[in-house]
């Protein structure tokens, strides 16, 4: 049984940080292109940042300066470090694994980070 357990959401005041983690178990984690995607109401999932196992990242264009994203292989956990949070960065978080090969894609349950004072 796949299973990908984040923690780490919650409110935060404009201009702070937050860090996120997820663990994943019931896959071959080497294998999965691992990250974090967010929604809001109303709209659709967007990707946030991802990163494969050799190590290349991808990241939507608004939080390529301020966030990052890291995995642990033997831990299999992949973190997303929030800096210089703002509103508009509100959102339900969500764990992504995604195999490199089949492209079949594993979720969390998501977690909600606040950005507001």
């Amino acid at each position: 049984q796949v299973q990908l357990v984040e923690s780490g959401g919650g409110l935060v005041q404009p201009g702070g940080s937050l860090r996120l983690s997820c663990t994943a178990s019931g896959i071959f984690y080497k294998l999965y292109t691992v990250g974090w995607y967010r929604q809001v109401p109303g709209k659709s999932r967007q990707l946030v940042g991802t990163i494969s196992n050799s190590g290349t990242t991808n990241y939507e264009g608004s939080v390529r300066d301020r966030f990052a994203v890291s995995r642990e292989n033997g831990n299999n956990t992949v973190a997303l470090q929030m800096n210089s949070l703002n509103p508009e960065d509100t959102a339900v978080y969500y764990c992504s694994a995604r195999h490199a090969i089949t492209a079949r894609q594993y979720w969390g349950q998501g977690t909600q980070v606040t950005v507001s004072s």
